[in-house]
């Protein structure tokens, strides 16, 4: 007991000097042992909900972070670390979920207020949700392959029973690391303070972050997305709705975002959004609540939602790595140290692993046609092409022509191929054609992003079979890229260099 308490005792103190020297604008390294919950703790702002299927949000915590359940028997294991204060144990969902698949049924509160996320309920907008399935959106985080959750249309988390969240007008702050790459304009990607009823019960009934494209008020700049707050019956980006920043056009297709509210439950909130993966936060709002009835002061109820609206609006997509709510508002020093922390994990760094189709390997695919021996596999505008890629290539088409070798989302001993600057999307073919998109958990998306390599047909490289149609494999043809069989009626199916087309290099990937 000693012990424990000796070794929290020394990561508060440790947190508190790395607030207390940003507050002072001392610049340093980020103190070991401080992660997010205990930076807010030092600050007097204890966290009241930690939620990551990554990592610990707490030095000390070694308990469960998820929890999944398999389809084949309805058996359920629940997810934990590879040590306190450390990464998700994925090794473990990933035997648990061995030759069959498993969505996620639980989100477990780091904090001692027990706040788990279960699958939401219907509510007054939106039918009962389902589980994300639990392989969606495989990450790296720390050097560790980590999950993280992928929210599609009618997939939800909530908890309308919690301990100590914010209510009638109390102060909180939140954020949650999210990502631009997968995003919709639907109502609403939401993470924070709901109704306990699933109903919308009026203005200012929530405080929640709102991420996405859709502009509720208008003017809004750019096109997003955007780091909003949903107060309920709107998402604001000020006091009266709609942007009165001109220079918050959004943070664009960035794969990993911090998104940042806080809110005094009186007469101020604030926005702040900033790259997890490097620099500071950029406030986009720092002012008056509404101007509107109902939210000076707040009537926050203290559900949790994850992922919808408050009365389980659920036609949005997402992606959520990690997020807490905190009791009264964190100083700014305290917010500048969490994110300092944020990006010293390394979200979606290097695999440690390259040029192989060992899972987990980065890898680019080059065709080996005599004509196109500097072309690579690309995405371009969501669509899978051929084009040259050279050292002096732009940073953009080098990440577009990097994939991830991922374990087959319909078979392990097959492959899927993950976009690097996408997280979550994978290379899969629609009618024939071959495209970048998000995993949404289907058989049929699941069929359609794996492939099955073998022997190159030409007899060099290696070619890769569809999953679900096995006498077609992947092939340019007019740039393009295709399933294709060794002639058809399709003209991609012409049997003109098919061996050749059909034959890739696995080689070095592009992308750092």
């Amino acid at each position: 007991m000693l012990s424990r308490l000796r070794t929290a005792t020394l990561a508060a103190l440790s947190a508190l000097i790395t607030v207390l020297a940003l507050a002072a604008g001392v610049p340093q390294a980020q103190a070991a042992g401080s992660l997010p919950c205990d930076l807010y703790a030092a600050a007097g702002t204890p966290c009241v909900a930690a939620h990551s299927l990554a990592r610990a949000l707490y030095s000390s915590y070694n308990g469960s972070l998820y929890q999944v359940q398999r389809a084949s028997d309805g058996a359920t294991r629940n997810i934990g670390l590879l040590s306190a204060g450390g990464y998700a144990d994925a090794a473990a969902q990933d035997s648990f979920c061995t030759s069959t698949t498993c969505i996620i049924t639980k989100i477990y509160d780091q904090s001692s207020r027990h706040n788990d996320l279960t699958i939401e309920g219907a509510g007054g907008a939106g039918a009962a949700d389902v589980g994300a399935p639990a392989d969606a959106l495989p990450v790296t985080v720390g050097g560790h392959q980590v999950y993280g959750l992928e929210i599609s249309a009618g997939m939800g988390y909530r908890d309308n029973s919690t301990s100590g969240v914010a209510v009638g007008g109390q102060a909180e702050g939140m954020y949650m690391v999210t990502s631009g790459t997968h995003v919709n304009n639907r109502c609403c990607f939401d993470y924070g303070n709901a109704e306990t009823n699933n109903q919308d019960t009026g203005n200012g009934h929530m405080d929640a972050i709102n991420f996405g494209t859709e502009c509720w008020f208008s003017p809004c700049y750019g096109g997003g997305p955007w780091v909003q707050a949903d107060l309920e019956n709107g998402l604001f980006q000020s006091d009266a709705g709609y942007s009165k920043n001109s220079s918050n056009t959004g943070t664009g297709a960035m794969p990993f975002v911090t998104a940042l509210l806080k809110n005094n439950g009186q007469d101020h909130f604030a926005l702040k959004y900033g790259n997890a993966q490097s620099g500071g936060l950029t406030t986009t709002y720092s002012g008056g609540e509404p101007t509107a009835g109902g939210y000076s002061p707040m009537h926050q109820e203290g559900a949790i939602v994850l992922g919808t609206g408050g009365d389980n609006s659920n036609g949005s997509i997402g992606s959520f790595f990690e997020g807490v709510m905190t009791s009264g508002i964190p100083t700014d020093a305290a917010d500048n140290a969490v994110q300092a922390n944020i990006v010293s994990v390394g979200y979606g760094g290097a695999t440690g692993s390259t040029g192989s189709l060992t899972p987990g390997s980065e890898i680019s695919l080059r065709a080996t046609t005599a004509c196109c021996t500097t072309d690579y596999i690309r995405h371009q505008n969501n669509n899978a092409v051929i084009s040259p890629v050279t050292s002096g290539s732009s940073a953009l088409d080098k990440g577009d022509a990097t994939w991830i070798v991922r374990r087959g989302l319909a078979d392990s001993s097959c492959v899927s191929f993950e976009s690097r600057n996408y997280p979550g999307d994978f290379l899969r073919h629609s009618n024939f054609q071959l495209y970048r998109q998000p995993m949404d958990g289907t058989a049929l998306f699941r069929g359609d992003a794996t492939f099955c390599p073998t022997t190159g047909k030409s007899g060099t490289g290696t070619s890769f079979a569809s999953y679900n149609y096995p006498t077609r494999f992947l092939r340019h043809y007019d740039l393009n890229v295709y399933i294709a069989s060794n002639g058809g009626s399709n003209a991609f199916d012409s049997a003109t260099s098919w061996a050749d087309d059909v034959s890739w290099a696995v080689s070095q990937p592009w992308a750092p």
